[in-house]
């Protein structure tokens, strides 16, 4: 044959087998395609758009419980890290569901986890940093959710939660404060009882009768206080202060409030000092704020020693009105200055009583402020007496050309 003719056949079967190769390789990544794409992880049909608009946070996991999908407020509640769940009790909750198929709701507290910090030297892996538990109600270190579990599909489980810590916490301080109003109204309540039946077993005895009759006064007008405190604590509850709030002068309120407790401080022969008189006005409820001053300066002459000063000064300056109250008691340690705004909450709960202190106080004044967007601050050291010192947004008064100028623009000392 000729050698013509057996090259050209040669060529041509070499192009056959050329064609035919790129042919069966390009079917090859067709078929490896195909296969990826029936790989990769598909949520029933409009799951995806109902996910998209449901308010709580969600996470889709599959079989080997590798997140699928999950929401920003997931990953933002430390639910989710990478694909990863964070928390063993929703695994736990997710594959009771994909055995039984029922759907069930728990609500679990959890504890927060803080984003990688560290990596472990021998897996290489990222250390979370648990936050520590914080005993009693829920605060910085928990997480309280309430988690709804259920099938989503033939693959997967999806987790929706609803993040309630805040309703947790305000839960358990109302139960707190019931207990702690409970407890604090037995007292006063039983001491009366306890001297009404000494007062009527010993009828003739006048001295008797005279002291235990001083005592039941004494108590009465404590159970009188506590029970004004409570409802000065519902009322302020029950009242919006940037809606019902007008123009207050504090020049007034502090006059007012100094008037309220100047008898108490005769009677100890405490002087009332106020500072230089100014125009500054805020934005909240006259009455609120005077309530709240009086019960700074009571405090300041309740535990302040006989024959002492209570110094109350004004100052306004870059838009925030200061009222301080300095007294030269014995002062406060650091933990008690922690504590010191809680209810019901006594430095010296003997003291107190014998005073006539209801531990409400200083709870009504932080509330008070900051129902008026300010805030109460204390500095105090032993033997060197407290400073009380109350932060309001200065009141912007029109001008006539229009503009806004501040109600003060002098900022005198305190004393």
């Amino acid at each position: 044959m000729d050698p013509l003719v057996v090259g050209l056949v040669a060529g041509l079967i070499g192009l056959a087998l050329g064609v035919f190769g790129m042919f069966a390789f390009s079917l090859s990544e067709r078929t490896r395609q195909l296969s990826l794409d029936i790989g990769e992880p598909a949520l029933p049909d409009g799951s995806a758009e109902v996910l998209s608009v449901v308010g709580k946070a969600y996470i889709v996991i599959d079989t080997v419980d590798g997140v699928v999908r999950a929401s920003a407020g997931a990953y933002a509640f430390g639910l989710v890290r990478g694909h990863t769940v964070v928390h063993q009790e929703l695994l736990e909750l997710a594959h009771r569901v994909r055995r039984d198929g029922v759907i069930e709701e728990r609500d679990l507290t959890l504890p927060r986890v803080l984003p990688p910090a560290a990596v472990d030297p021998v897996s290489g892996e990222p250390i979370a940093a648990e936050l520590p538990r914080i005993q009693g109600a829920p605060g910085q270190g928990t997480l309280v959710i309430q988690v709804r579990v259920a099938p989503l599909g033939e693959e997967y489980i999806l987790l929706l939660a609803d993040d309630r810590t805040e309703i947790a916490r305000t839960e358990a301080v109302r139960n707190d404060f019931v207990a702690n109003v409970s407890h604090e109204l037995k007292t006063p309540v039983g001491a009366l009882s306890l001297l009404a039946e000494a007062i009527e077993s010993a009828p003739e005895d006048q001295a008797t009768v005279r002291r235990f009759a001083s005592r039941m006064m004494t108590e009465s007008a404590r159970l009188a206080a506590l029970v004004q405190d409570i409802i000065e604590l519902s009322r302020l509850q029950g009242k919006d202060v940037a809606l019902a709030g007008t123009a207050v002068d504090m020049d007034s309120v502090i006059a007012e409030a100094v008037d309220r407790t100047r008898l108490p401080a005769q009677g100890k022969n405490i002087t009332l000092v106020v500072g230089p008189s100014q125009p500054a006005a805020v934005h909240g409820d006259h009455a609120q704020l005077v309530t709240a001053l009086r019960n700074l300066i009571d405090n300041a002459v309740r535990y302040s020693p006989e024959n002492t000063q209570v110094g109350i000064g004004l100052a306004v300056g870059a838009g925030v009105v200061s009222v301080s109250i300095s007294d030269q008691g014995d002062g406060l340690t650091p933990q008690e200055q922690d504590r010191v705004f809680e209810r019901f909450y006594r430095v010296d709960a003997a003291r107190s009583r014998h005073t006539g202190g209801t531990g409400l106080g200083l709870s009504i004044v932080k509330h008070i402020v900051s129902n008026h967007g300010g805030e109460v601050t204390l500095w105090s050291a032993p033997k060197m007496g407290s400073t009380f010192t109350v932060r309001l947004p200065q009141l912007s008064l029109p001008t006539s050309d229009g503009g806004t100028h501040h109600s003060a623009d002098r900022h005198p000392g305190l004393i």
